[in-house]
Order: structure tokens, then C-alpha cells, then sequence
């Protein structure tokens, strides 16, 4: 699948990352995880302690996929508000979707005092705006809900926006809580903490078929140099790619840009630098880095071809500055880095974890949505749980086949 083009940024920050050698013999073990990007590294993080011998196969280099053009906007609300949900799961379910998301993001801070590579996590606060007069009223029933479940976030009228910020919209969330990271470091971190726990790691080891070995209920994976692995449990990490594995309906994609200016010596009329969004849809967001760069993505294109998706990079990136210059007027930004890239949801709104009676013994991660990173240390919880207790509570929420009725189990 033809991911992404363009510049990419994260990695120049980690100009010589850990390396791993490509797998050479045939192996066993209880847990393959397939995929060497995000949701991989966060799986191996929640398996490093599990006393189970885990292995990582990556077809390149770690973190060289999705992983290298992540925004890492950690944050719990999504591009489906939260009451959208609630008429299609029932609010019972949302209420848990979202305090799952909340222990996500303080897991992915612990996981930052507990590494031993710093991947720059901070703590930020969000303005979410009214893109025009027809969304306050949802915004602001939105407001209500998210209140009623205890999360910390204040309203603004206009006014108070542009006391903040000096632009000029009809409303807004200014919510707490929600954070930033670097996507291409954290990756590297988890993976470094789990390699020093026991779990081994292959790079440029590319997945060539799998077969499930009945009499032994063990999965068989093949490697395109002709290695074979036998496991108990597969979790396929692949993100896009996953679907070049196994099909999932619920699965949508679109194209996004992103650009990243150079560095930037003036944030005094941008209030706590803030993570920053709109109601629109398709949207921009706006995010900082440690080194004082500006994230613009968005503008969002329903194309999944590779050549029409690229042709619009260069008018996007322009594009995304006038957004930019729309705000901040002010503040004189210039491009150094631009993506074009698949940007992967789902039907209903909620990531998917993909267990399929056609492949035994495995799990798909789907953290597909605007919240990835967010959704993908969701589902990697609940995985590594299921397969080293037998059982986890809250994973029927996300199976392929929701929704589903909430039991008294949940």
C-alpha cells in the first residue's frame, strides 16, 4: 500500500534510533506481534512484563510507516462527538469509550516516566471552535455531556476567545488534560523498554503468508527469506496495511495533509499553545513541537489513489498556511516539512479489534480515527489482557460486530 509522500519530519529528531537485526532462522514463541509502528510498540510495552516470549517482525525499519507522519494529538475527543455516538452505541457505552480514553492518555504519561528515551510528552490543554453559527448548538450539547461525565472543560463566547487567542469565533470547548507527543521517538521508547524486558525484535523481516496448524493450534507465519515462526497468538499491528491482510468493511479511508513550519520564536499571541481544532468537517488542526515548529493538518480529500491524493500536496500545503494565517495573522510561518497520506476511520466512529473465525488465535488493531495513538493504546490494553488472563471486560466494545448489548458484565 503506497502510505504516504512527501518530507517527513519526525525522524530527523532521532537521527540514529536503535536498530534491530532482520529474523535468520526458524523460531517459536507465544505472542508474534506483526508490525513495527505504534500500535506494535504499545503492544510489546503491555507484553514486556507478561513472562510470555514475544517477538516483533517488521517488514522495514521501526516506526518507517504511518508512524513517521502521526500528528500524535493526544486527546480524548474524536471527530464524531461523543452525543453522535451515543445515539448509535447508547450512552452507557460512550460513558465507558470515553474513561477508557482517559486511562489512555494518563498510560501513555506513566509510559513517559518509565522509558528510559524521552518522546517529548506534554501535557496541553485544547480549543475546540465553532466553525460557523449553525454549530454552537451542538457544541454546546456536546458541552453538557461531556460535563455530566466529570471531564474538566469550560465554554467560551466569543469574547473570550478573542481575549485568548485575538481571533474571533462564536463559541468554543477550551477542555484540560489532553497532550502531545513525538510519535517517531515514543514508538522507539516502548520498543526500547520491551527489547530490555525480554521481547525481541526483527527489522526488514517481511510477513509472506500464514497458515493455522490445527493439531498443534498454533499459527504458522512465513517470511519472505523463507524463515518460519510457530505462535499461539498473533496480533496483527499493521495499521493501514492491515487491511491488505484481512478485509474489514467497517474500515474507511481518505486523504490528509500535513504541513510542519521551521521553527518559530514568537507564541505570545497563541494562549498555552494550545492543541487547537474545529467543528468543520473536513477540518485543520493546529499543534506545537518541543522544538518550537507548528503542525497545520487537515483539508481532508475523499480520494484513495495514490497519484490524485499526491498531485494536491503542493496546493494543500499552501492552503494550509492561509488556514493558518486565517488564525494568526501575525505570526510569520514558513513550510519545512509536507505530507501527503491515507488517513484511515471507521464507519460508526470507534476503532476495531478484529477477530475473525478465518484467522485463528490472532487479533487485528484497528486504531483507525483522528485519536490513533489514543485508540490504539486502547485496544493494545485489552489484547495483551485477554491473552494473558483469558478474558477482558471491555473488549467486546470494540470487536468488528458491534454494537453490542451492554451485559451486567461490563
Amino acid at each position: 500500500m503506497n502510505l504516504q509522500s512527501g518530507t517527513y519530519y519526525w525522524p530527523t529528531t532521532m537521527p540514529a534510533p536503535p536498530t534491530y537485526n532482520s529474523l535468520d532462522e526458524d523460531i517459536n514463541c507465544d505472542v508474534l506481534i506483526v508490525g513495527g509502528g505504534g500500535s506494535g510498540a504499545q503492544c510489546a510495552y503491555y507484553l514486556a512484563d507478561s513472562h510470555l516470549d514475544v517477538i516483533v517482525i517488521e517488514k522495514n525499519r521501526i516506526g518507517s510507516g504511518s508512524t513517521s507522519t502521526n500528528t500524535a494529538i493526544i486527546q480524548y475527543a474524536g471527530e464524531k462527538l461523543f452525543t453522535d455516538l451515543v445515539h448509535t452505541f447508547g450512552e452507557e457505552y460512550i460513558e465507558m469509550h470515553l474513561q477508557l480514553c482517559r486511562e489512555a492518555i494518563n498510560e501513555i504519561e506513566d509510559a513517559a516516566n518509565i522509558v528510559d528515551i524521552d518522546f517529548e510528552f506534554t501535557r496541553r490543554d485544547t480549543l475546540y471552535y465553532a466553525s460557523c453559527p449553525e454549530d454552537i448548538q451542538k457544541l454546546k450539547k456536546e458541552y453538557d455531556f461531556l460535563k455530566k461525565q466529570q471531564f474538566e472543560l469550560t465554554y467560551l463566547e466569543s469574547n473570550e476567545i478573542e481575549k485568548k487567542y485575538g481571533f474571533t469565533k462564536d463559541g468554543a470547548h477550551y477542555s484540560y488534560n489532553d497532550a502531545e507527543i513525538n510519535p517517531f521517538k515514543y514508538t522507539h521508547a516502548l520498543f526500547d523498554y520491551s527489547v530490555k524486558k525480554g521481547v525481541r525484535v526483527f527489522e526488514n523481516t517481511e510477513m509472506n503468508g500464514h497458515t493455522y496448524d490445527k493439531d498443534r493450534d498454533r499459527v504458522v507465519i512465513r517470511t519472505k527469506t523463507g524463515n518460519v515462526i510457530h505462535t499461539k497468538r498473533v496480533i496483527y499491528c499493521a495499521g493501514y496495511e492491515g487491511i491488505d491482510i484481512k478485509k474489514e468493511k467497517m474500515a474507511s479511508f481518505v486523504s490528509t495533509y500535513t504541513v510542519t513550519t521551521k521553527p518559530v520564536h514568537d507564541f505570545s499571541s497563541w494562549h498555552n499553545r494550545t492543541l487547537i481544532w474545529e467543528t468543520a468537517r473536513p477540518y485543520v488542526f493546529l499543534r506545537t513541537t518541543k522544538d518550537n515548529r507548528i503542525i497545520i493538518g487537515g483539508l481532508d480529500e475523499n480520494t484513495i489513489f495514490p497519484e490524485v491524493r499526491d498531485s494536491k500536496l503542493m496546493s494543500k500545503k499552501d492552503k494550509l498556511i492561509v488556514e493558518f494565517n486565517k488564525l494568526f495573522p501575525n505570526m510569520e510561518v514558513e513550510p519545512d516539512y509536507f505530507v501527503a497520506a491515507y488517513y484511515g476511520g471507521t464507519v460508526d466512529g470507534l476503532p476495531i479489534i478484529g477477530k475473525y473465525p478465518e484467522f485463528p488465535n490472532s487479533y487485528f488493531l484497528f486504531g483507525y480515527g483522528d485519536n490513533g495513538t489514543v485508540y490504539s493504546q486502547i485496544l493494545s490494553k485489552l489484547i495483551v489482557e485477554e491473552i494473558v488472563t483469558g478474558e477482558s471486560g471491555h473488549l467486546p466494545l470494540y470487536l468488528q460486530n458491534r454494537p453490542l448489548l451492554l451485559s451486567k458484565d461490563f
